[in-house]
């Protein structure tokens, strides 16, 4: 990919690379409309190392301190995240994050509540079947395209009743705001989309945040990229896309998925 650095003009421009050489090093005037990741949980998967709770949060909070600069004024951020788990107890990550995001003067739109439908069955607890992710915006006055993501209406052809519009449909035309709780599935074995990567994001769930929070154009940045899912979706919806990733395979492979494209 065309380096980010010289100027360029292509949708797409990724990254093997430490994140946090990369921000560093990262123009403070070359600004992104919308940041989405899935970072890693620290829970020991093969693409992290397990580190003490602490350092893990002390890790994320340099990153996102270096992240917030470059996001516009009227930018979002979305984390999506899941539990820290240790000795059969959970920690909520967004929970643990949120302060972070705050003291940085970011403003939180929603907690997003992602569930799906399959994954490990646990044993001393009820099974896991969702993630959280946290969408903050840079000011109050930020791009939201509702119209560009609604869903269809339960009841399409309900009316008023009495008054001035007894007789005409009550509901909007385009569909309803979509609600809070989002039931997308995961990708698994059988999934179209599925990859070596363990826990990838899909492109589905991406997708409504970009429409909704990014206009044709904009430029979407994933400094936890994995396989390229937000790439994809960013390209998709004609939005140009900047990724980091630092495992060797996850970034082939999301380069040959956005180079097939």
């Amino acid at each position: 990919m065309k380096n980010l650095f010289e100027d360029s003009k292509d949708s797409v421009d990724i990254y093997n690379q430490d994140i946090i050489k990369f921000l560093r090093s990262y123009p403070k005037n070359r600004k992104v409309d919308l940041v989405v990741s899935s970072p890693p949980y620290n829970i020991g998967k093969e693409y992290e190392k397990r580190i003490d709770i602490e350092n893990y949060l002390s890790w994320k909070k340099e990153i996102i301190e270096l992240i917030v600069p470059i996001i516009k004024s009227k930018g979002s951020l979305c984390w999506q995240v899941g539990n820290y788990i240790k000795n059969g107890s959970i920690a909520p990550l967004d929970i643990l994050l949120h302060e972070t995001f705050i003291e940085n003067g970011l403003i939180l739109r929603n907690r997003i509540v992602w569930t799906f439908g399959h994954g490990t069955h646990a044993k001393k607890r009820f099974s896991g079947r969702y993630e959280v992710i946290m969408w903050y915006t840079k000011s109050d006055d930020y791009i939201f395209n509702l119209d560009d993501v609604r869903i269809p209406s339960k009841y399409p052809n309900k009316r008023y009743y009495k008054g001035n519009k007894k007789g005409q449909i009550s509901s909007n035309p385009l569909g309803k705001n979509p609600e809070d709780v989002w039931n997308i599935p995961n990708v698994k074995s059988n999934h179209i989309e599925k990859t070596s990567h363990p826990c990838q994001f899909p492109i589905a769930l991406v997708e409504r945040l970009v429409m909704a929070l990014t206009n044709k154009g904009g430029t979407v940045f994933d400094p936890f990229m994995g396989v390229g899912s937000s790439g994809l979706a960013s390209i998709i919806h004609q939005r140009k896309f900047v990724g980091v990733e630092i495992d060797k395979e996850y970034f082939k492979i999301a380069k040959d998925r956005i180079s097939s494209f």
